[in-house]
């Protein structure tokens, strides 16, 4: 399992690609916990792009679960987006989609989370640029 990490504006975003379970995820929450204290720290929207997710056991939620928990104590924002049909089916199911917030996309996450996040996607994201 891989994760990438990239800051647009004030928003922290996350792409774990793979599989999140007994295997990564220790690697996962290695990776993601400075992510949520530094979201914290600003008080700045962390975004999961699950797209390349294509499972995530029960290792996996628990280290989603400790991650989110975190997040509120530190007054951060946190959202996944991007989920493939079966890691959707897992959150539902799990009820992640009520202990997150969930958009279908990342522009939708990042309209939702922070202006300066989505016109600084959209610039980077524009042909010519």
């Amino acid at each position: 399992m891989q994760i990438a990490t990239r800051r647009v504006a004030d928003t922290v975003i996350a792409t774990p690609e793979g599989r999140i379970d007994h295997q990564s995820a220790a690697g996962f929450e290695a990776a993601l916990t400075p992510l949520v204290a530094e979201a914290g720290a600003r008080h700045a929207p962390l975004v999961l792009d699950f797209s390349g997710v294509d499972y995530i056991s029960s290792v996996g939620l628990r280290v989603l679960m400790l991650a989110a928990k975190a997040a509120r104590a530190r007054k951060a924002r946190i959202a996944a987006v991007g989920l493939q049909s079966i890691v959707a089916e897992i959150f539902a199911i799990s009820r992640f989609d009520s202990v997150f917030e969930m958009y279908p996309t990342l522009p939708a996450a990042l309209d939702a989370m922070s202006r300066d996040a989505r016109v600084a996607y959209d610039a980077a994201s524009s042909p010519g640029v």
